[in-house]
């Protein structure tokens, strides 16, 4: 963990397919770039900037998120995110968030995320489902 460090920043990118759209993923009826896939995008761009640099047997998990969504896109449009590390207590990482696409920023905000022993978590995700 000595290697996360402020300013450290991550990105992800994606073009908005049919998938992507906000009646496909539950959260409205016009097509455009839905909120859900927004977040995974940025999600995604957090774990770009800190995961490589865990030891092995670790990794994040997202466990707070406070994102606008400023702007729709279209379909087939571009869309990338920025995460850069603002804070580090500990095993708590947190990003200030930014997305885009082809024309202007489409979302801001902050993102939190731990970090985890892998091992220990999928043992305790198990034995919510009785299994070790």
């Amino acid at each position: 963990m000595g290697d996360i460090r402020l300013g450290i920043t991550g990105e992800a990118a994606a073009t908005v397919t049919g998938t992507l759209l906000t009646p496909q993923l539950g959260s409205g009826s016009i097509e455009v770039y839905a909120t859900p896939a927004m977040i995974a995008l940025i999600e995604s761009a957090a774990v770009a900037a800190i995961d490589p640099l865990l030891p092995p047997g670790q990794a994040s998990v997202g466990i707070a998120l406070n994102v606008e969504h400023l702007a729709a896109t279209p379909l087939g449009q571009q869309v990338r995110a920025q995460a850069e590390v603002t804070a580090v207590e500990g095993r708590r990482i947190t990003f200030a968030v930014q997305a885009w696409d082809e024309h202007e920023l489409i979302g801001r905000g902050t993102h939190t995320r731990y970090v985890v022993d892998i091992d220990r978590f999928v043992q305790r995700v198990g034995s919510k489902r009785g299994t070790h």
